[in-house]
């Protein structure tokens, strides 16, 4: 009798181990549901930076003006009847 007692507190043991410790535990799945949320909100950003991106797209393809702002922004153009005047900071 004395042997099934401990064989079951062994039994039980071993399993509390596998629930804490192994495979599919506690830990893991705390480890992956953390995981998860912080994909979730890196999709997110992404999501949003995406967006913005394809609403600028859309700005560019259907206004000729914004295409216009845009060279005169990052590419320094300027029109034919324009005077380009470059102002330095000291």
């Amino acid at each position: 009798m004395k042997t099934l007692w401990v064989l079951l507190v062994v039994l039980i043991l071993l399993l509390q181990v596998r629930l804490w410790v192994g495979e599919g535990s506690f830990a893991q799945v705390w480890s992956l549901r953390q995981a998860i949320a912080e994909q979730r909100a890196e999709n997110a950003d992404l999501a949003a930076r995406n967006e913005r991106l394809y609403a600028e797209v859309r700005n560019l393809r259907n206004e000729e003006s914004a295409v216009e702002e845009r060279a005169r922004m990052n590419l320094g153009l300027i029109r034919k009847d324009e005077t380009f005047f470059l102002v330095l900071d000291h």
